[in-house]
């Protein structure tokens, strides 16, 4: 897919902003200026600024452009911290996890409370498909997923099902190169989703919470072990080209 000049840009200034090679609240370098580094013209540069403050990395006044605090950007700017190397920022990837842990418990307990007996069947359905001897990555990976979104429509959360997408949309492509170092123990897996399946069939809140934050953990240990495995791998040159 070809990039076009104010994309490539717009990715340059925002990588520079993310690494601290411009600091918040400094003033990013003019349009003449930018122009000319990146042999465009202005027309592209204003194009490049306007995607940056949509980002919430800029602040564009008619002084010229500042860069604004990280803690104030838009989400789409988890997407951009993730690529910045060949692999995602490990503290990153947990923070991920947690808060989703957070949306996923949250929408499962509004689930438990309003859904119809009929959508609680789709959703035990979808935990029972996790339970499948002949799962390999990707199919468990899958099957995750759609109880993940059963889960999500039950609970009649929008807000929490946007949050939710807008971060698995940018997490999951960013996790390919760490697939093959996930060791699946689906043993020790299959017996939270086994818990889940109890507690969801009982509508039990709480159990349904407790097994939710056992099986979050469960899977942010497996993230770590990932790592920690693709990091003392030989291969590693390999995943950075990849």
């Amino acid at each position: 897919m070809t990039t076009s000049k104010h994309e490539e840009i717009a990715a340059s200034l925002t990588r520079d902003i993310l690494i601290g090679q411009y600091r918040c609240g400094e003033r990013l370098p003019s349009e003449r200026d930018l122009a000319a580094r990146f042999e465009s013209n202005r027309g592209a540069v204003r194009e490049a600024m306007k995607k940056l403050e949509q980002l919430g990395l800029a602040s564009v006044q008619p002084g010229g452009a500042r860069v604004a605090p990280l803690h104030e950007a838009s989400l789409d700017v988890i997407g951009h911290m993730l690529a910045m190397g060949d692999l995602p920022d490990e503290d990153l990837v947990d923070q991920i996890l947690q808060v989703m842990q957070s949306l996923i418990t949250l929408a499962a307990e509004s689930a438990v409370r309003r859904a119809s007996d009929e959508e609680m069947m789709e959703i035990r359905e979808r935990v029972r498909a996790m339970l499948r001897p002949d799962h390999d990555r990707i199919s468990h990976a899958q099957a995750r997923f759609e109880l993940m979104s059963a889960i999500m429509e039950a609970s009649g959360n929008l807000v929490c099902r946007l949050i939710a997408r807008g971060l698995l949309l940018q997490f999951a492509p960013r996790m390919v190169p760490l697939e093959g170092y996930v060791e699946l123990n689906l043993d020790g897996h299959r017996e939270y989703v086994q818990r889940l399946d109890i507690a969801l069939g009982a509508r039990d809140v709480d159990a349904v919470r407790v097994t939710l934050e056992a099986l979050s953990n469960f899977n942010r240990e497996s993230a770590r072990q990932a790592f920690v495995a693709v990091k003392s791998s030989p291969l590693r040159g390999k995943v950075a080209a990849s």
